[in-house]
């Protein structure tokens, strides 16, 4: 018997170098307000990890995986996220390794019984600056968005952000140029898919499929200088409501190009925006460039980014204010860590992306405590009123966000206990209607990894 005494804080059936990964399974919930995926890592000492596939994401990034992971030991994180993110790319594609590396954190923490910031270098702040993400469903107004915004002034939010897309134009008569019949094609689409047959129905969803992936130069969609008008209208009604003390970023504008982007910037810049988000796809680094040269609203993006080498060029080249990571296409807890030192050389600060469960949140709460350059952490589920109850957290003092804010927890790993299965059964996904179902069928999944000869 060995004499090495374990810290009475490190919770362990024998010693963390001896955990391993047993089993991976997942829950598929819905409406949070987005489709998510839950995740559990199992291993050997009863330890167990929460982790979480991107919104919207497919839980077959994460299912591919296990094979790779079962028998290690899920403390040594970096050496697993290098050897599965090869798997991983731009925005949900990213999900399923950046899921599992969240998992790991938790684990490596409860393992050792110290929160997850403190692994990281300790934390440059005790609570996190919450901003939500504001909708106004159907037709409506720049004052009905303001009266919306200013009831998250009154719940405490200090940070605010809403849309300002093209949407607000269809059906104005002369506010959008766009070949003939273009912008119809996709309700005709979902027409056809309400139909019998299953092969047209295909089609006509496929043909949506492409319809929304033609990147923003190519619509051929342009704003008429009535539509100018009529968005900068809706932005000055909303400073008007929520007055100018308090940030407002934009986002969603729709897939327009960048010199009608420009064009737009250059109509808002009086109303004193907190950043302008992802106005072009990521990839177009020197637009980027062009677009932050051509105003003085600050230019955001990166919630589809991943890995810091992805965030590289448009330093480099000086294309952004700010950064947007979402922690489950970024590369996870670590790396975008990581990514936000970088943005920090560059002289940009970081904002965080986050659509998903309070398992995320949490994970972004503890990587962003510990980044300095960090400015918000979106929250998209304030109106989802079972949102905080998808986890158990013991201890906790009521909701997880307060005020807007939240406070780091020095609870182990995460700093939550687990998943409240009661909660999940009334919101499951039809198309996975089993709690924790086995994942068997991926264990011995196989390939040969190798990237180079």
């Amino acid at each position: 018997m060995s004499n090495i005494e374990i810290p009475l804080s490190v919770n362990t059936n024998s010693r963390p170098s001896d955990l391993r990964i047993t089993d991976i399974r997942f829950t598929d919930i819905v409406d949070a307000p987005m489709h998510c995926t839950l995740m559990k890592i199992y291993t050997n000492q009863g330890l167990v990890g929460l982790g979480e596939v991107r919104d919207g994401a497919s839980r077959t990034y994460a299912e591919m995986l296990k094979s790779r992971i079962l028998g290690e030991n899920p403390c040594e994180i970096d050496k697993i996220f290098r050897r599965i993110k090869q798997f991983g790319g731009p925005a949900r594609q990213a999900g399923g390794v950046c899921g599992i590396e969240i998992a790991l954190w938790d684990l490596a923490g409860k393992a050792y019984g110290v929160p997850v910031y403190q692994m990281l270098g300790g934390k440059f702040r005790n609570k996190i600056r919450i901003y939500c993400d504001t909708d106004v469903s159907g037709k409506h107004t720049g004052k009905d968005m303001g009266e919306a915004l200013k009831k998250r002034m009154e719940m405490g939010f200090t940070f605010l952000k809403m849309d300002l897309g093209i949407g607000i134009l269809h059906n104005e008569k002369g506010a959008l140029c766009a070949p003939l019949g273009f912008l119809q094609e996709p309700q005709e689409n979902w027409e056809k898919n309400k139909g019998d047959d299953p092969l047209v129905k295909k089609y006509a969803r496929n043909r949506n499929y492409d319809y929304y992936n033609i990147a923003h130069p190519f619509t051929g969609i342009h704003i008429t200088e009535k539509g100018f008008d009529i968005l900068e209208q809706y932005v000055a009604d909303v400073r008007s409501v929520i007055g100018y003390e308090i940030p407002l970023a934009i986002d969603h504008f729709g897939h327009i190009c960048v010199e009608d982007c420009i064009k737009l910037c250059r109509r808002i810049e009086k109303y004193n925006i907190a950043w302008a988000e992802d106005l072009i796809p990521w990839q177009y680094t020197d637009q980027y460039v062009r677009l932050r040269n051509s105003t003085t609203v600050p230019i955001c993006t990166g919630e589809d980014i991943y890995l810091k080498e992805g965030f590289k060029p448009l330093f480099e080249k000086g294309g952004l204010s700010v950064i947007h990571p979402d922690l489950l296409s970024s590369g996870g807890i670590l790396e975008n860590k990581k990514i936000g030192d970088m943005a920090q050389d560059y002289g940009v600060a970081m904002a965080i992306h986050m659509a998903e469960s309070p398992v995320t949140c949490m994970a972004a709460v503890h990587s962003v405590a510990a980044t300095e350059n960090f400015l918000a952490l979106e929250n998209h589920s304030v109106d989802v009123d079972w949102w905080d109850d998808i986890v158990i957290r013991s201890g906790s003092n009521g909701k997880l966000v307060q005020n807007g804010y939240i406070s780091v927890s020095d609870k182990p790993g995460l700093g939550i206990d687990d998943y409240n299965d009661e909660v999940l059964k009334e919101h499951l996904n039809p198309k996975f209607p089993e709690l924790w179902a086995s994942t068997d069928m991926w264990n011995d999944e196989w390939s040969h990894d190798r990237v180079w000869s």
